[in-house]
């Protein structure tokens, strides 16, 4: 059975606040149907421990609003990989490096990967206060 909506739109808004903190390489795999401890794993990638603080901040704070309360978090003194256990979906913010050794991705190929809205704009906003951009 695949995730459920409100698993897919947990996942949706965690993507976008990783974005506004210009995470990297942002994906969403659904793991329902191998997992039976969540449903969604968001995997993001962060250049440096500090950004993957602003990551996990940033995170952290979309899914507090979207009603969503961590049950567990894990790595977040070391910040080279935290993980984000919201029950639903299942958070994990990677260094670069971290990232790369671990390939989730690869681990986890055989899932179907959950649609995301374009994130490619939402670094840029973020960095653009109102009224400041130019027009094209």
């Amino acid at each position: 059975m695949p995730a459920d909506e409100r698993a897919r739109e947990l996942a949706v808004r965690a993507a976008q606040a990783a974005a506004a903190k210009k995470g990297e390489g942002i994906v969403a795999l659904d793991v329902a149907d191998r997992l039976v401890l969540t449903d969604v794993f968001v995997i993001v990638g962060a250049e440096s421990e500090r950004q993957v603080r602003a990551v996990v901040d940033a995170v952290d704070e979309e899914m507090h609003l979207a009603g969503a309360r961590a049950v567990r978090k894990e790595g977040t003194n070391e910040a080279r990989w935290v993980l984000m256990d919201y029950g639903d979906i299942i958070v994990h913010v990677q260094h670069a490096e971290d990232r790369e050794f671990y390939a989730l991705e690869r681990l986890w190929k055989d899932c179907p990967v959950v649609e995301l809205p374009d994130l490619s704009g939402i670094a840029a906003a973020a960095d653009d206060p109102v009224g400041q951009r130019e027009e094209a």
